[in-house]
């Protein structure tokens, strides 16, 4: 991950890793969270649920990598 802040945070260096197996078999049927274009356009959403500490369904996500996605949908997205 990345962690010098004026670097970009990729979504294959840095956002792709946070989620896990579990993570992308459950929501496999609504869309993959380890493809780059179906976490982007549904960034908003997922950003929600993680800030609510409902996603993923077994536990919250540390605030560091909320905020690290965040930052990623924030600036770009970038790949």
């Amino acid at each position: 991950m990345t962690d010098d802040h004026s670097d970009p945070t990729g979504f294959e260096a840095d956002i792709k890793p946070l989620f896990r197996d579990l993570d992308r078999d459950s929501m496999l049927s609504h869309f993959d969270l380890w493809s780059y274009d179906d976490v982007s356009r549904h960034a908003d959403a997922i950003l929600a649920r993680l800030r609510a500490g409902t996603m993923p369904c077994d536990r919250a996500w540390p605030d560091a990598q909320v905020d690290l996605f965040q930052r990623w949908s924030d600036t770009g997205k970038a790949h």
